[in-house]
């Protein structure tokens, strides 16, 4: 799966629309509810170094909020890492080209209905 992949999924199960917020980051993606206008998700291209992973070029990853015991427990998982740019408890950033298609739909699902 990569950034547009995860873009797709989530207008075509949710109807959210993407929003750039930022010019500084176009490829920064929020992702929202319509009706609270919670984040539920941030899909972003960074820099490897940024995410301390070694290499040169950009990653596709994505936040996901999830309950603070199933973070931890998910950080053991290749493909996650600490958030970035978010809070750590609470939210998780998974390497969208490391992790399978199921998985990255089912935390996507499972960070919108905690958001709800």
């Amino acid at each position: 799966m990569n950034y547009q992949d995860v873009i797709t999924y989530v207008v075509k199960e949710y109807g959210v629309q993407p929003e750039y917020l930022w010019k500084k980051y176009p490829s920064f993606a929020v992702l929202r509810h319509p009706e609270n206008r919670k984040w539920f998700g941030l899909v972003m291209q960074v820099e490897k170094m940024q995410l301390g992973l070694s290499g040169q070029g950009k990653e596709d990853i994505m936040d996901v909020k999830l309950d603070p015991k199933e973070v931890e427990f998910r950080q053991a998982t290749l493909g996650i890492l600490p958030a970035y740019h978010m809070n750590k408890t609470n939210w998780l950033s998974i390497r969208l080209n490391e992790v399978d298609s199921k998985q990255i739909c089912d935390l996507i699902d499972a960070s919108y209905q905690l958001t709800k």
